[in-house]
């Protein structure tokens, strides 16, 4: 168990993204909405290119902080798309907007957390592949996902990008068990209690 996981190369960014970040459990409602908008924003593109602007993105969104994104309007979507830090897309910016607004509710109700670990009885998926070539783009648990969502209202949340959303924030644990990232980044799942005090 060795070799990582083939897509993390050759740029010293992804390799540290891999070896840090790519499959730890997240628990934070905020941190879990950034990683889901930046997926969104990925779409279409390669996750490296995110990566090198993800702290202009930071910059750009406030911190993606939803709270304050959800009281944006025109004149902030014409702010940014003004700005070459990150991707100028008006459709992708109009929906980070839309999302936060989805966020609120979620999070109010329930918590944009137990929303989305409670897809995995909060506890991260683990699977055994050891080929890349063998990892599948979505699930049908990607899917329902995507569809729930979606009705809540969220944009660019299509089943292949939860997919990459699951794998980069622990819902399941998809590094290969050839790399020496699988056995750390399961160990790092914590007890749901001590996560939630009541039952997810």
């Amino acid at each position: 168990m060795n070799e990582r996981c083939s897509w993390a190369g050759p740029e010293q960014i992804y390799i540290d993204y891999h070896d840090t970040e790519w499959g730890v459990p997240e628990y934070d409602s905020r941190a879990l909405w950034e990683k889901l908008i930046l997926d969104g924003f990925q779409a279409g593109l390669s996750w490296i290119t995110i990566l090198k602007k993800r702290e202009n993105f930071r910059a750009a969104f406030a911190g993606f902080d939803p709270d304050v994104i959800a009281q944006w309007g025109e004149a902030d979507v014409a702010r940014l798309l003004g700005d070459a830090g990150i991707i100028r897309h008006r459709g992708k910016i109009e929906a980070t907007i839309g999302n936060a607004r989805a966020w609120q509710e979620i999070e109010a109700r329930q918590g944009f957390d137990r929303f989305l670990w409670n897809y995995v009885d909060g506890v991260p998926l683990r699977t055994t592949i050891s080929n890349r070539a063998d990892m599948p783009t979505q699930s049908p648990l990607s899917t329902q996902i995507s569809k729930d969502l979606k009705k809540a209202g969220f944009r660019f949340c299509g089943p292949t990008i939860v997919y990459a959303f699951m794998e980069a924030t622990g819902l399941i644990n998809n590094h290969l068990t050839t790399c020496p990232r699988h056995v750390p980044c399961a160990d790092l799942a914590r007890d749901p209690a001590d996560v939630w005090p009541t039952s997810v």
